[in-house]
Formats: C-alpha cells, sequence, structure tokens
C-alpha cells in the first residue's frame, strides 16, 4: 500500500507562541497537541479546559471534519484560543491537515473524549531526548470504576503487551518521524493502528506512563465480551488484509 504524501505546511493565521528557529533543549521541546472532532460540542468543553491547565509549551489544534453541531463555536470561544483547522470529514485526513498546520517537535493526536496525564509534558520531554525513540503512546485507563471499565483498562494493557495499541491511547510521534512516514494513511478503519504498526518499523517506541484516560461511552452498549472480540476480530481481519471498507461496515454495526 503506497504511503500517503502529506499537504504542505501552512502558514498558521497567527504568530506561533514559541520562536520558530527549532526546539530548545533546555525549555524541552515544543508539543502540538492535535484533537479530531466531528459534532464533539459535548465532550470539548472539558478538553479545552484540561489542556488549559497543563504545564509545558504545548500547542493546540482543534480539526474539525464538518460537524452539524456547535463543536467550532466552543473551540473558538475557549480561552485556551486553540488554532481551529477545517478539513475534509475523515480522521486522517483531518490529522495529516492539522499536522501541515502545526509547528510543534513532537505531534500528539489526542481524542476528543480523552484526557493526558497531568505531567504529559515531563514525560514527552523525556521520551523526545532519546533520539532513538519515533513515538509511542501512554498508558491507559477507560474512565469509570465498575467492571466494565476495568476489564477495558485491562485487555488494553495486555494488547499493548503484545505490541499494538490505538489512538484512543493518544500516540505521540516526533515531527521528523510522521513526515517520513507520510502521515496517517486514509482509510476507512484501523488508520490509527496502521500507522502505529508503521512508527515501530520506523523506530523504537515507548509506552509513557499517566494513565491518560478515555471515555467508554462507545462502547458500553455492547457489554464486554462483544466489545473485545470486535476487537480482536477486527485486528485479525486487517492484518489478514481484508479491505478496510469491508471492515468499516462490520466497525460501524459494531459500534
Amino acid at each position: 500500500m503506497p504511503e500517503t504524501a502529506l499537504p504542505a505546511r501552512r502558514a498558521r493565521d497567527e504568530p506561533p507562541s514559541w520562536p520558530a528557529t527549532g526546539p530548545d533543549e533546555a525549555a524541552g521541546p515544543r508539543v502540538s497537541v492535535i484533537v479530531p472532532t466531528l459534532d464533539e460540542e459535548r465532550a470539548l468543553p472539558r478538553l479545552l479546559d484540561h489542556l488549559a491547565g497543563l504545564e509545558g509549551r504545548f500547542e493546540v489544534i482543534v480539526v474539525d471534519g464538518g460537524s452539524s453541531d456547535a463543536t467550532l463555536a466552543v473551540a473558538r470561544a475557549h480561552p485556551l484560543g486553540p488554532t481551529v483547522v477545517a478539513a475534509p470529514r475523515g480522521r486522517a485526513r483531518q490529522l495529516n491537515a492539522a499536522a501541515a498546520t502545526a509547528e510543534g517537535d513532537l505531534l500528539v493526536f489526542l481524542h476528543a473524549d480523552s484526557l493526558l496525564p497531568l505531567d504529559a509534558y515531563a514525560s514527552l520531554t523525556a521520551a523526545w531526548r532519546d533520539p532513538a525513540l519515533a513515538g509511542g503512546n501512554f498508558t491507559l485507563r477507560f474512565e469509570g470504576s465498575d467492571l466494565f471499565a476495568r476489564i477495558l483498562t485491562t485487555t488494553y494493557a495486555v494488547q499493548r503487551r503484545l505490541g499494538y495499541f490505538y489512538g484512543d491511547s493518544s500516540i505521540f510521534a516526533r515531527r521528523e518521524t510522521f513526515e517520513a512516514l507520510g502521515g496517517f494513511r486514509e482509510l476507512a478503519v484501523m488508520d490509527d493502528y496502521d500507522f502505529a504498526r508503521r512508527l515501530g518499523r520506523h523506530g523504537r517506541l515507548a509506552c509513557l506512563g499517566g494513565p491518560a484516560t478515555t471515555s467508554s461511552r462507545r462502547w458500553r452498549r455492547l457489554g464486554v465480551l462483544r466489545t473485545v472480540l470486535s476487537w480482536v476480530v477486527i485486528r485479525w481481519l486487517f492484518v489478514l488484509r481484508v479491505p478496510p471498507e469491508r471492515l468499516a461496515r462490520l466497525y460501524r454495526r459494531a459500534r
């Protein structure tokens, strides 16, 4: 499958909040947090409040795929002042479009219903200072204290030990690595898993502590057994080269 060419980087509407000449070794890397959205007016205020409270050299980019609700208005009105990018619908297309505007040395891809650890910048800085690291993700916890959330958290941890992970665990990558890989492939499904696999082939990966947290809202109606089975079955079908378009129909039924 050919690599996807990244769009040329576009100049931002406003000057960056840091020098554009490169990373400051003493201060740490510039980190661009990229949040893809589609009708996320309920989840987005909490995430932006959370990011506003984090210490570190963060740039926040909200990239919207054509929301029909107030997502764009929420992003533009928030005191954090994130950069807002409009892109054609599709997670991979949105993430690539936002990456083309980003000024960071590290790119972090964060779902709208997820939160980074409070010490995320310190962890990312330590990872950035290891030149052998291409990127990685964060340890993940599904929100909630019930059995459902605990089982999903444990299952995800086992998957990570086996060497694979997905976008809900907040994938990060060095800018130069992201560009060398051609960004995300515009697949109908599993674009995050595909990117993580290619990232691991490019260099060593790290699983940073925390944990990061994510909502289990999208999986609760399925229950534990169907959720875990869907993760396993769809992944193996993808590995066996079942076309992503066919897997997308299965994924929609699962969700």
